[in-house]
């Protein structure tokens, strides 16, 4: 099994390519195959100087390792378009003599002008195919004379598949079954264009064959190219690899997601913009994984080991798939609880020593852990200021609404009793502070607010006695007292 991932650096790697990446890996994973990387970049118009390197980083992030491609040659480079265009040429001329495709003249002006005059209510997109093409200026309504004239002066042209109608074009699709497509609804699709660089269409094929590609596994908007591609393995004697176009990607408001409609609703759409943003790879992954394929129990989370194990194309399914944003923050808290505190220290360190300096690496693992189970990212940690420095604000609401005339007096008391507080444990403080609770003949709830706005400014967060055990006894009678002088 040989299969591919074939993105265009137009832009940013997206995060429906990055689906099709996955699932190309986890089967070439599975069944010990090769997962190849090729990087097709015939469109200079919108060529993106540093998109590759953004695949190829997004891809390695991800977890999803290739096993050819840019700068890993296995024998069948090279693995960029632009760099196989002699093999291109061989086999668009090969068509032509063999009278498969035909070189064409027409100028855009002439090719609108063809649409404009046929365009009715009933064909509102007309097309330059079986029905059209001898009305224009091409090799099939010219003689050979003035066609090796025109192209010894340099005139310039595109070269064309010649589509003869008539006949059923039909090809197993893994996901949808049996598919089938008139000849006669296929137009003469440009191979080559003017520039002399091949179209998608035919460099698409001579990789794939050239590269001994055995399944391709795409986007489902590649489906109604297919016919074209199927074609073009027939015109050159060659197999045709096993299909399997995956469901769309679509917005939570229907439609697919499109750039400007996940724009709109806040949704980012390029791997790097995830990256960015603190999510866990292995939560994208382990979401995009489910989105289109399913394991046929009620699992969810799955590991790129336990996804490789358990992958299967006959489990992708033929319907569109809406994105969920809440559903991968979901997957995004599981992922990140699931790694250690010393990891999550490891990431965080230097934003937390740059932002509040003089944070002891033992402080920074101890927050995490009390921390964790709260946290969606990793970065949501730097926004508990109160764990790192003492508040210097304390919540307005909460102290309009809960904080007492005797409040004052409570926390000092509380703190005073923690001066002789000796083994600075949970155990301890819990201790401690039943103790004054029952001294004082007085319920929980009188102290626990006043503890909790004193150790963050905050009227909820982390458990107290966690809080007090991180700060240490002089770090949190300071801070009782710190807030009895700022609200009396």
């Amino acid at each position: 099994m040989r299969v591919r991932f074939a993105p265009s650096p137009t832009g940013y790697l997206h995060i429906g390519g990055l689906r099709t990446a996955l699932y190309n890996f986890l089967l070439a994973r599975k069944h010990g195959g090769t997962f190849v990387l090729r990087v097709e970049d015939t469109d200079r118009t919108r060529f993106v100087e540093d998109a590759e390197a953004d695949i190829l980083s997004s891809l390695t992030w991800a977890g999803i390792q290739f096993d050819e491609g840019p700068g890993l040659n296995g024998g069948y480079g090279p693995y960029r378009q632009s760099e196989r265009s002699t093999r291109y040429a061989e086999v668009a001329n090969h068509l032509i003599e063999h009278e498969k495709a035909y070189i064409a003249f027409d100028s855009s002006e002439e090719i609108d002008a063809l649409k404009e005059r046929l365009r009715t209510p009933e064909n509102p997109s007309p097309r330059y195919d079986h029905e059209t093409r001898l009305s224009m200026s091409n090799s099939l309504t010219m003689s050979s004379e003035d066609v090796a004239r025109k192209v010894a002066a340099g005139e310039e042209y595109v070269v064309r598949l010649l589509v003869t109608p008539g006949s059923q074009i039909k090809f197993t699709d893994v996901i949808r079954g049996e598919v089938e497509f008139d000849s006669a609804t296929v137009d003469d699709q440009v191979l080559v264009k003017s520039d002399g660089l091949p179209t998608y269409h035919l460099a698409n094929i001579v990789d794939d064959h050239d590269m001994a590609i055995t399944h391709v596994i795409r986007g489902e908007e590649w489906l109604p190219s297919t016919p074209k591609h199927v074609l073009l393995y027939q015109a050159m004697g060659w197999d045709v690899p096993q299909m399997a176009h995956l469901p769309l990607i679509l917005s939570p408001t229907g439609g697919k997601l499109s750039k400007r409609n996940a724009d709109k609703q806040g949704i980012p759409v390029s791997v790097s913009q995830y990256r960015e943003a603190g999510y866990e790879a292995h939560a994208l992954v382990n979401f995009l994984a489910m989105l289109g394929w399913n394991p046929g129990d009620d699992r969810e989370v799955f590991s790129m080991e336990e996804l490789i194990e358990a992958f299967s194309l006959e489990r992708v399914g033929q319907s569109g798939v809406q994105f969920d944003l809440q559903k991968l923050e979901w997957f995004n808290e599981h992922w990140l609880r699931s790694r250690s505190d010393s990891d999550i220290a490891d990431e965080l360190e230097t934003s937390i020593q740059d932002t509040f300096s003089d944070v002891s690496r033992e402080h920074l693992v101890e927050a995490v852990a009390l921390m964790k189970d709260r946290l969606s990212f990793a970065s949501d940690l730097l926004e508990a200021e109160y764990l790192f420095r003492r508040p210097s604000s304390y919540d307005e609401k909460s102290v309009a609404k809960r904080w007492k005339d005797d409040s004052p007096v409570v926390l000092a008391a509380f703190a005073d009793s923690l001066e002789s507080v000796d083994e600075w444990t949970l155990d301890k403080l819990e201790e401690a502070l039943q103790t004054f609770v029952e001294i004082h003949e007085m319920g929980m709830g009188k102290i626990m607010f006043p503890i909790r706005l004193a150790l963050s400014g905050q009227p909820s967060g982390p458990g107290l006695y966690e809080m007090m055990a991180l700060f240490g006894k002089d770090e949190t009678i300071a801070r009782f007292r710190a807030c009895n002088d700022a609200l009396a």
